[in-house]
């Protein structure tokens, strides 16, 4: 299963964490997205990956210092939540990474997502990543199996925390999520997913190693060697 990171971008033509991105993904058949949510000052869930729209779109203001009105009149181009579900919900499966940021109002913001996310299936039409899985702990609607933890270099911790508290997973780079570990989270039935293969080679690797989750910013062209 092949996992468009961000959208199918460049971020010259097409920007990533965008409709547009992610439509390109799905239109070319790719079986999931990953987009970042972050939230406005008046807690509308939004996509993006920073805390600030400056890298992307030269827009230097924080993201939790706009509403979503502001936040629209100034990058028209930044989704919300809502939009983005409107638009793949049940049809591309959503790997949504909740990034990790104080919550002003965390009890409403529950409300907001458990509202948003009803319609659909955790586990079946979509995952919640983070990397610090503590972002995990007040989404107490969701089932444990839902959530999908993310490893930078702290894979043993990560691990270890994903086996006990029975997640969905473990996801990280191809390189440091080793057969030896796989075998260990194979045993717990737990899915992997590995970052970023870009090349034919690597996607056979991990295709031949039973990786079934494949992230990639290079998502259409994998796709189609696939």
């Amino acid at each position: 299963k092949i996992i468009s990171h961000r959208g199918e971008h460049d971020n010259k033509r097409v920007m990533e964490n965008t409709l547009q991105a992610f439509e390109q993904a799905r239109a070319a058949g790719v079986w999931g997205i990953e987009c970042d949510i972050r939230w406005t000052s008046d807690l509308v869930p939004v996509i993006c990956h920073d805390p600030s729209p400056a890298r992307v779109f030269g827009v230097a203001s924080e993201l939790s210092s706009l509403t979503f009105d502001q936040l629209r009149s100034h990058v028209p181009d930044i989704p919300s939540l809502e939009e983005v579900i409107n638009a793949l919900g049940g049809t591309t499966h959503l790997m949504l990474e909740i990034k990790a940021e104080l919550w002003p109002e965390p009890v409403k913001q529950c409300e907001i997502l458990r509202s948003l996310l009803a319609p659909f299936k955790p586990v079946e039409d979509y995952h919640i990543l983070a990397l610090d899985p503590t972002v995990f702990d007040p989404l107490d609607f969701l089932p444990s199996e839902s959530f999908f933890p993310v490893a930078e270099t702290n894979v043993k911790a990560i691990s270890e925390q994903a086996i006990a508290r029975r997640y969905g997973g473990l996801g990280g780079h191809y390189l440091l999520l080793t057969n030896p570990l796989k075998k260990r989270h194979d045993m717990h039935k737990q899915r992997l997913g590995t970052g970023f293969p870009a090349s034919k080679n690597c996607l056979f690797r991990e295709l031949n190693r039973g990786i079934e989750w494949i992230f990639s910013n290079n998502a259409v062209a994998l796709q189609g060697i696939r």
